[in-house]
């Protein structure tokens, strides 16, 4: 029996196949390529870029920057909070924004963002306490990282899934 592709044909029939101009391999030891490795917090690097506005919005990317040796993969939406000085949350995280999620395959030293959108005060007068840290789990990760970062959250609170820059 060979297999070819979904079908195991009989030796006769991949004969008939090979005298018929037909291709035919025998079954070989294919290994696949390796799958990168999704990106640890131990492999990142986080910081918060300067605010963009946009209609009545307040856009802050938060940067992964891959510091390990290899490449891991970052894919999905982080988990992020406003936290206090004493690291506990300001209200709810953020939610995701609905964005479809793709997966970004960082080299070492590459960076990906995920971005943050929050209302303006002046157009949404009810806004959290001001932050002292943003609490963020890198996609696929159960472990929070810490930034030092001055946040105030006023109305939607929402994050975009990893994606290139």
């Amino acid at each position: 029996m060979i297999r070819i592709g979904k079908r195991t044909l009989a030796l006769g029939s991949a004969t008939a196949l090979l005298a018929a101009g037909g291709a035919v391999t025998a079954a070989q030891s294919v290994q696949a390529a390796p799958a990168t490795p999704t990106c640890q917090a131990g492999d990142l690097y986080l910081a918060v870029g300067s605010p963009q506005g946009a209609a009545g919005s307040f856009l802050y990317p938060v940067e992964f920057t891959n510091t390990s040796t290899h490449s891991c993969a970052l894919r999905g939406y982080p988990g992020v909070s406003v936290l206090t000085t004493g690291h506990a949350m300001i209200g709810a995280p953020a939610a995701r924004n609905g964005v479809p999620v793709t997966t970004v395959v960082l080299a070492p030293a590459g960076t990906a963002a995920a971005t943050i959108r929050t209302n303006d005060p002046g157009v949404v007068p009810s806004c959290r306490t001001t932050s002292t840290y943003l609490g963020v789990y890198p996609p696929a990760s159960t472990q929070q990282m810490l930034v030092p970062f001055h946040l105030r959250v006023c109305g939607v609170f929402e994050i975009s899934p990893v994606q290139s820059p």
